[in-house]
């Protein structure tokens, strides 16, 4: 008898935590379902009808395809309520990119135009507002304090508006991923298996309490569709929030700024600097009178902390640094030749793409964005830096790669490498050679 009521509340027991378990999930979806829309937008796009195209316009003075047409092209995403009272919606840069009309769906199926407000390309976020009352809002939670194997949701209109406020979940794969959609982006994404597709872009990510944790933006696919393989990601919403409230009260989002070259450091690099792990970014160079060289940063120094909370790699540096305000004192926590030092530093504002690209250009990079030197054992180039605005940086060509092949010529030192460059220009596809820690693979881009 007395095994027989052990079990009878055990089973109890079991399925009490079961249904509270499975009441989490009901209670999410239901009570933030409200706050999640469907987005459309449309821009014009012009097409050619190359039956008629005629190449002779050309010649004679006129338009070189009169039989140009229009069309409208339409395109889904989602987005998340975050001002009820000033109908700001949260979504993607590229779910708007350059849209002429964006409208938005709600839950009730109440169809709203909204107004752009302002853009982000770098973090893939933006800003759109509508004239409504009765929203939801969504409230945010605080990314910081996700853990990895912690369960989420995700709501959005994946595959079109007749799925729209879809709910899936999953967990917390990683936290912290970098290089996914673009080197030149601020990536600090939330990688996560709830299933997400094409339309869930700028839908909402949450946590079991129902606070908003992330943004999702991208998907992995098995390279032969763009469909959900089980790898999604998500902006956080501590740098969402960051972004927003600059798009909002700026029109543009302030980041901080260093001006400094980093890169990663790998094996060989830790063993000739005399470090002691691979934890830090190696500084390549210093922008003459940037912020980093006033207060006294030099090449080669390490940056291992910002204000003591230790810095794991370069990227970490990079999405930190323009986090923070232009204004802000950072203390530096550096290795100088194996002596630790501590740099204080008044951070600017980062310059707009065209002037960093210009500085880039300032500081000797080659045609390829690359800084080379001879490799010790002969054979090919070392590369020691990468610019960041060329089309190699999005490449997976890291700092330490050695090139042995450009184009179809094999490389044995710089006065090779150089020569052969000189046969390229801007505009030209290439392919390299390039040896990462003793593996060979090639590599092709287009010369910008």
């Amino acid at each position: 008898m007395n095994i027989f009521i052990a079990l009878f509340l055990s089973i109890s027991i079991s399925f009490s935590n079961y249904n509270q378990f499975n009441q989490a999930f009901i209670d999410v979806s239901k009570e933030q379902s409200s706050s999640i829309v469907s987005i459309v937008s449309e821009k014009t796009e012009q097409i050619q009808d190359m039956f008629f195209f005629n190449p002779f316009f050309d010649d004679f003075g006129f338009d070189k395809n009169p039989n140009q047409k229009e069309r409208k092209s339409r395109g889904l995403g989602s987005g998340v309520i975050i001002d009820k009272d000033n109908g700001y919606i949260i979504t993607n840069a590229h779910v708007i990119d350059d849209a002429e009309e964006v409208k938005v769906i709600l839950f009730d199926k109440r169809e709203i135009n909204a107004n752009i407000i302002a853009v982000d390309v770098l973090s893939d976020i933006a800003v759109i507002q509508i004239d409504s009352d009765n929203l939801q809002e969504a409230k945010p939670g605080d990314s910081e304090n996700l853990q990895i194997g912690e369960w989420i949701i995700a709501i959005g209109s994946p595959f079109g508006l007749h799925l729209n406020h879809t709910v899936t979940a999953g967990i917390v794969s990683a936290v912290g991923r970098t290089d996914v959609v673009s080197r030149r982006n601020f990536e600090n994404f939330i990688q996560h298996d709830a299933a997400i597709n094409p339309g869930n872009s700028g839908g909402g990510l949450f946590n079991l309490n129902g606070e908003l944790v992330g943004i999702n933006t991208a998907i992995a696919t098995d390279g032969f569709s763009k469909s959900n393989a089980g790898v999604g990601f998500a902006v956080p919403i501590n740098q969402v929030m960051r972004v927003i409230d600059d798009l909002i009260n700026e029109g543009k989002v302030l980041r901080g700024y260093l001006g400094v070259q980093i890169g990663p450091i790998d094996n060989d690099m830790m063993k000739a600097l005399g470090l002691d792990s691979k934890e830090g970014a190696l500084i390549a160079e210093v922008v003459k009178d940037s912020p980093a060289d006033i207060a006294g940063l030099n090449a080669k120094d390490v940056i291992i902390g910002m204000n003591s909370i230790p810095i794991s790699d370069y990227n970490e540096l990079r999405n930190k640094v323009s986090s923070a305000k232009p204004g802000d004192v950072i203390v530096f926590n550096i290795l100088r030749n194996k002596i630790s030092k501590n740099i204080v530093v008044t951070l600017g504002l980062r310059p707009s793409e065209d002037q960093l690209y210009a500085e880039s250009n300032s500081l000797n990079y080659d045609l390829l964005g690359f800084k080379v030197e001879n490799n010790k054992d002969g054979k090919g180039i070392l590369i020691i830096d990468i610019d960041s605005s060329s089309n190699a940086y999005d490449k997976n060509i890291r700092i330490g790669d050695i090139i042995t092949e450009l184009g179809n010529e094999i490389i044995n030192n710089i006065d090779e490498y150089k020569n052969i460059l000189e046969s390229y220009s801007v505009g030209d596809a290439i392919m390299i050679r390039v040896v990462s820690n003793g593996s060979p693979r090639y590599e092709a881009f287009e010369i910008n």
